[in-house]
């Protein structure tokens, strides 16, 4: 499941990159993060990474009002994954979104994932490898030296205790000043890599809404984990390719200026 609905507030609102060219400066003011073009759409090198990893089946979360995502993947037709899309009837959050996935997850586990990261085979392939509900969690300092992620961003991410058996005890999401010092020194950095049982969807369905306005997933697994569900995590030190600013587009579209897209 990739996450895909979001308004992309910050990359309409934030000031023009003059190094954008006019396709890309264009799907950042519509707010679509995930269909910024890097000589093809940044989702289609998300894909193309899933790809790579032996996921067989995606399901791409938007809002009725993002077609062009139907028309391309219609259009190109992928041949190494094939592409679902589910609808968000609203953008009330990324745990109502997952709530839009359960028929296409049937009685299987699934993967959750964002549409503006892209995260490198070995996480994709310890999500797979995990045999078990969990995630994928990021040491903070090698997140910050291997990703475009800068410091003063990590606050802005979930913040995950894990205990002695590596299973998640605790999530604690835009964590505030008072409380980001006590958990740096023993907590694991959520970038939105999960994978999930059926045990999400109750949870995601009796969250209380945020108050930003939104049913977030991090509250409702942080919620459910301290309610007893168990989620293995494994650690990684590997980098993250973040999508999430205007400002990120140039340092983005170095990064994937070598990387093929096979679909």
């Amino acid at each position: 499941m990739i996450l895909a609905r979001g308004l992309g507030t910050r990359m309409r609102s934030e000031q023009e990159n003059s190094r954008l060219d006019a396709s890309q400066s264009a799907a950042a003011d519509s707010g679509m993060k995930a269909m910024i073009p890097f000589g093809r759409p940044f989702l289609d090198f998300v894909l193309s990474g899933l790809a790579d990893a032996e996921y067989r089946n995606a399901c791409i979360v938007i809002g009725p009002e993002h077609s062009v995502v139907q028309e391309h993947y219609a259009r190109l037709n992928p041949k190494r994954i094939r592409v679902q899309i589910a609808i968000q009837q609203k953008p009330i959050g990324t745990a109502d979104a997952v709530l839009t996935v359960k028929e296409f997850a049937g009685d299987q586990e699934f993967v959750v994932l964002n549409g503006d990261n892209l995260y490198p085979l070995e996480v994709l392939a310890a999500l797979r490898n995990l045999g078990e509900p969990g995630a994928v969690m990021f040491d903070e300092e090698s997140l910050v030296r291997n990703s475009n992620i800068p410091a003063e961003r990590i606050r802005s991410f979930a913040y995950g205790t894990v205990n002695s058996d590596n299973y998640l005890t605790d999530l604690v999401e835009k964590p505030d000043e008072s409380r980001v010092s006590g958990l740096r020194a023993n907590s694991l950095i959520s970038m939105n890599c999960w994978r999930f049982s059926q045990e999400i969807f109750p949870a995601c369905r009796n969250v209380k809404l945020s108050s930003r306005g939104e049913y977030e997933l991090p509250t409702a697994v942080g919620e459910a984990v301290r309610g007893g569900m168990r989620l293995k995590i494994e650690r990684s030190s590997a980098g993250v390719l973040d999508l999430s600013r205007r400002a990120d587009i140039s340092a983005v579209a170095e990064r994937l200026k070598n990387i093929q897209v096979d679909l």
